[in-house]
């Protein structure tokens, strides 16, 4: 008898979870094949150690939704829109191709009537992005390859669940003539509820709570409505499941500690749980039957690989991607499962397909998820260790430092520094808070903003350096922090103002100012970051000729990566067309729209084009530099009356890159001078 005993099967479950994939790493077999094969042999084809009850279902399910979500949370929705045409190519090819050559193989040469024949070559055209996790472990999930594998996956599931539902409607006496339509005008509503109703409820609370458990039960919530509503609406909740993903995509950074809750979660219990139940209902008796079961398993896996490598091929040559991208979106696109699952179901319960069927399809699960596994783990380790980085950074050494004071702001100024954070590996963030002289209580108080800084890095899966420093002056305090660790850039708070009499930076802030000249960046946080739609940026005449130019510029495409919007920049033309060269020559992941501006003396144009979730990026200069002009004296004026309701972001570029050279323009070219 299998053990039924929940606390003896969720030992075993987590067991497996734990020693399948060390034992997979010792064979170089990637770990998702080892969860499948798992779950064949203590499922009750194999050893019967544990029954396929309610718990692998729910779980099986929320794993599935997991993967479907995770996939479009991880798209950077600014590529998602200049690779519409890639996207929707290799969805309809990897539908058209396997429906064809699986109608052609089922119907002429296994003989299946139209019926059949047309629900077989559906489930070949399915698939499920099972391999998914590998790219996130390999760390590309972002690249555009991966991107069009995902667009084309709900593409394809979505046109094999409608080929699906029209089936049904067809064996279906009470249904009406008008089914399909019924049933188009319902997913559509149910999606258009999901894309413009739950980022708005997403970004009410996320404004209003802040703690990461409250924020992930909330996404967790929203997973399961939206994926409900669409199996209300008469559809797999797989395609809800990816739509939320799509709706909440700009509110979880990839680099938030929420992102890294979720990822955390799912790769370690939700996933691997479904792939095991995958793995407990694959009938390994099936083997011996020679006649039936395996030539028809033959034919479907070579059927459907054959479907999908050539849709990957097409979509390659049309749009002239590389060669492990077209392995890349092969490997993702080849793997069976969840949509497969519930068209040869559906044609079971409709005795549509037999038992036959039934058996090869967990066959063809079984080895297009192998397939599937060992293209994208190779292809995955191939790209990660061969392709380079496009983007450069500036300096030997990149290093944000975060100066903390506040309690109130160590929160949001390390939400912005992890979100600031530059990819290249070996990147730190440090963070120092500076006590005066001897005030144990005040130590006290930024040994606790210190340790919270710590808390919230780590969740990020980020580490950080924290120095709780004496000195009998807080710049004097931080400069020398920044000199000893080599730090590129400073992150401090914006000043708050107790009285009239008060400048807008603050003694500090102009102190540092003229202390530093590494980059510093000013903020001010009037709501989540997370919660941001736009960034507008005003950046000052003859700005690209200033040493800190590509640094800033850097900065500034990550953060719009990070929160998936548009930069709306505010420059004169000469400046634009430097910004636009740079983006394009190093490839930076940045949507600018460009508007020519000269009039630095009155910003108002600007204040009626941004809304409160939008974020306002001033690129200053410092006293004397290249880009300096005296009307960045009534900067902080205009800032205070017009964006006192906007998060504000002021970078004064550092000056100096690294070296001890100045810079000069000779016949509008820049030459070093020592």
């Amino acid at each position: 008898m299998p053990i039924q005993d929940p606390t003896w099967t969720f030992f075993i479950v987590l067991s497996v979870i734990l020693f399948a994939p060390m034992l997979m790493h010792r064979l170089r077999i990637p770990s998702i094949v080892g969860m499948i094969i798992a779950g064949v042999l203590i499922g009750k084809y194999g050893f019967n150690i544990l029954e396929r009850d309610d718990s692998f279902k729910l779980f099986g399910k929320v794993g599935v939704y997991y993967i479907m979500f995770l996939a479009s949370l991880e798209m950077n929705m600014q590529d998602v829109k200049s690779i519409q045409k890639q996207y929707l190519t290799l969805g309809l090819l990897s539908f058209l191709f396997p429906v064809l050559l699986g109608f052609t193989a089922n119907y002429y040469i296994m003989g299946y009537g139209i019926m059949a024949a047309v629900l077989m070559a559906a489930m070949y055209a399915s698939h499920t992005l099972i391999s998914y996790p590998i790219v996130m472990r390999y760390g590309i999930a972002r690249r555009k390859s991966v991107s069009i594998a995902t667009g084309g996956t709900i593409v394809a599931d979505v046109l094999t669940l409608l080929v699906l539902a029209g089936v049904t409607g067809m064996l279906d006496e009470d249904a009406s003539n008008l089914h399909m339509l019924y049933l188009a005008l319902k997913v559509m509503v149910v999606g258009a509820t999901i894309l413009f109703i739950f980022p708005r409820v997403g970004q009410w609370v996320f404004r209003r709570y802040d703690e990461v458990v409250v924020q992930y039960i909330f996404v967790l919530s929203m997973v399961f409505l939206g994926a409900g509503l669409m199996e209300i609406a008469g559809i797999e909740g797989i395609l809800g499941a990816f739509l939320v993903g799509i709706a909440l995509n700009r509110l979880i950074p990839p680099s938030s500690p929420l992102m890294s809750h979720i990822e955390f979660i799912g790769n370690s219990i939700f996933i691997p749980y479904f792939l095991i139940g995958v793995g407990m209902m694959i009938n390994i008796q099936t083997f011996m039957d020679y006649r039936q079961t395996l030539p028809l398993a033959a034919i479907m896996i070579i059927v459907a690989t054959m479907g999908k490598w050539l849709a990957a091929f097409a979509t390659q040559k049309a749009f002239h991607l590389s060669r492990n991208d077209r392995k890349l979106m092969f490997g993702l696109t080849s793997s069976r499962a969840a949509a497969t699952l519930a068209v040869v179901l559906a044609g079971y319960e409709l005795k549509v397909v037999d038992d036959t069927v039934l058996n090869a399809t967990m066959l063809l699960i079984l080895f297009t998820c192998i397939i599937s596994s060992f293209a994208t783990e190779h292809t995955a380790r191939d790209i990660a260790l061969n392709e380079k980085d496009t983007i450069e950074e500036v300096g030997d050494k990149d290093q944000i430092l975060v100066a903390l004071s506040n309690p109130e702001t160590v929160q949001p100024l390390m939400n912005a520094a992890l979100m600031l954070r530059s990819k290249r590996d070996g990147t730190q963030i440090s963070a120092v808070a500076v006590v005066l002289e001897n005030d144990s209580a005040r130590r006290t108080q930024t040994a606790k903003q210190l340790e919270q800084a710590k808390k919230i890095a780590a969740a990020a899966n980020v580490g950080i350096n924290t120095y709780n420093r004496w000195a009998v002056n807080i710049t004097t305090g931080i400069y020398h922090t920044m000199m000893e660790i080599g730090s590129s850039e400073l992150l401090i708070g914006l000043h708050q103002k107790t009285r009239l009499s008060d400048s807008f930076f603050g003694k500090f802030t102009s102190d540092i100012l003229a202390s530093v000249q590494q980059q510093v960046v000013v903020f001010r946080p009037i709501v989540p970051l997370n919660t941001m739609r736009r960034i507008h940026l005003l950046v000052p005449k003859r700005a690209e000729f200033e040493r800190g130019f590509q640094h800033w510029l850097n900065r500034v495409a990550g953060l719009a990566e990070q929160l998936s919007c548009t930069v709306e920049a505010y420059a004169t033309p000469p400046t634009i067309k430097a910004m636009e060269d740079y983006c394009a020559k190093h490839k930076l992941r940045i949507v600018l729209e460009t508007h020519d501006y000269n009039t630095w003396n009155d910003l108002s144009p600007i204040v009626h084009r941004t809304r409160p979730d939008h974020l306002f990026i001033v690129v200053m200069a410092r006293f004397a530099s290249l880009s300096y002009h005296k009307y960045m004296e009534r900067i902080p004026d205009q800032v205070e009356r017009y964006f006192s309701t906007r998060n504000l972001i002021i970078i004064f570029p550092d000056q100096f890159a690294g070296d001890t050279t100045t810079s000069t323009i000779r016949s509008g070219v820049p030459i070093n001078v020592r």
